[in-house]
């Protein structure tokens, strides 16, 4: 790379800061999840980072730094070092970027089956490791205190089923409550899940035709369903597909329903990606006719199919604190801040008023930052009429290690 040529600009990541030994570091993470390690830099190489916006050459990152560092000039064989370690990390949107991005995208293009992309990572990949590691999700504390029975019930499946999608860990009574009362029912014949697309995507509803596997098996995708989804959408409904490979809030649910029932339950996956760049335009996402005939169509699924569909919403809640852009410190105020209006938006979930719920969300702008807006909207749109009660089984937040916290709850539509 010359001095004096723009240099190749950073891509979005996901920066967080933390201690380590005694000094603070700066982490980049992909959220696209092309790349799998996370890269540490010191406040000063992600200073320099930081300058990348792709205009930016050598010379003026040393003019940037220079003001910014007591008029110290920094060599730019250290410069060009930071950006070649960022390049050769695929933090870069460079040549050698598209060449990792095109060939992760065809693999995936090309394979029938949407592969875990967090087993071993944040959940064991062994079957048995697994079982044993969600069995104790139920009796850890707050939980509901015993697993599920390996029989199930004989009660009808719920409708409608708000679950995290925050880790395990951290969410570990949510999911428990939430899928403890799938258990205890007969299994649903066909799950349609609405997820987060976290790196968003350019269209409202994400699909994919890929079956999904697990540590204990693939699940396949409700082909037919999938079919009538897609007649009604006004958009091309795989142009952002590739989202699907790395994102985990509907790999999760699969999970559970996997762990569960085994591979009998059909999925048809609908990751929900910011609905509009202008949500304020709305009253609420039904002024969409698009919007409105997509979800009608969901509606109509859960109305009219043969079969027990469950519809599930994995969806967290308020994203606070100085991680998510805020700029203050989370203390007792803050979370009972939180909570309060947490428990606004459940209550109009309870109440299975997807209009009210969207309203309560948007009503301060979504200050909070609740990832699940729109795929909780989505779900309960698609239950209307067909829900006629709605209950929280557990509400909680986590810490974000980076400084914050996320909020989640478990609910059930019957």
């Amino acid at each position: 790379m010359s001095a004096i040529m723009p240099l190749p600009p950073l891509r979005n990541v996901d920066v967080s800061s933390l201690e380590h030994e005694g000094r603070t570091v700066v982490c980049l993470r992909d959220p696209e999840g092309y790349v799998d390690a996370q890269l540490v830099l010191t406040p000063e190489a992600f200073f320099i980072a930081a300058q990348l916006d792709g205009t930016a050459d050598v010379r003026d990152i040393q003019y940037t730094c220079a003001k910014q560092f007591g008029g110290q000039i920094i060599p730019s064989e250290d410069i060009l070092r930071v950006v070649n370690c960022l390049d050769e990390q695929g933090f870069l949107v460079s040549e050698r970027f598209e060449a990792i991005r095109k060939e992760i995208d065809r693999t995936f293009a090309e394979s029938e089956v949407r592969l875990p992309a967090l087993a071993g990572k944040t959940y064991p990949d062994n079957p048995d490791e697994l079982r044993t590691f969600l069995d104790q999700l139920f009796t850890k504390e707050g939980g509901p205190g015993r697993t599920p029975e390996k029989t199930h019930g004989t009660g009808a499946p719920p409708k409608c089923l708000v679950v995290p999608h925050i880790d395990f860990d951290r969410g570990a009574a949510a999911y428990a409550h939430g899928y403890l009362h799938m258990a205890d029912a007969v299994p649903p014949d066909v799950a349609l899940i609405f997820g987060v697309a976290h790196s968003s995507g350019a269209v409202p509803f994400i699909l994919t035709k890929k079956s999904f596997g697990t540590p204990f098996g693939t699940l396949e995708t409700d082909q037919d369903v999938v079919a009538k989804l897609e007649s009604v959408c006004q958009w091309p409904p795989y142009e952002s597909e590739s989202v699907h490979r790395s994102e985990h809030s509907i790999e999760f649910q699969a999970l559970m329903l996997a762990y569960l029932f085994g591979t009998k339950v059909r999925i048809v996956p609908i990751l929900c990606a910011a609905f509009s760049d202008e949500p304020d335009k709305w009253d609420t996402p039904a002024d969409d006719p698009h919007i409105r005939a997509f979800l009608d169509t969901c509606r109509d699924v859960v109305a009219q199919h043969v079969a027990r569909v469950v519809v599930i919403a994995a969806a967290d809640l308020a994203h606070v604190g100085r991680r998510f852009g805020d700029d203050f410190d989370i203390d007792a105020r803050v979370v009972a801040r939180v909570e309060a209006r947490d428990r606004e938006d459940l209550a109009r979930v309870a109440a299975m008023d997807a209009e009210g719920f969207y309203r309560s969300v948007m009503k301060d702008h979504n200050a909070r930052q609740v990832c699940g807006l729109y795929c909780i909207y989505s779900a309960l749109r698609s239950v209307d009429g067909a829900a006629e009660r709605g209950q929280l089984l557990h509400y909680g937040y986590a810490p974000d290690p980076a400084g914050g916290i996320v909020s989640f709850a478990s609910l059930v539509l019957s």
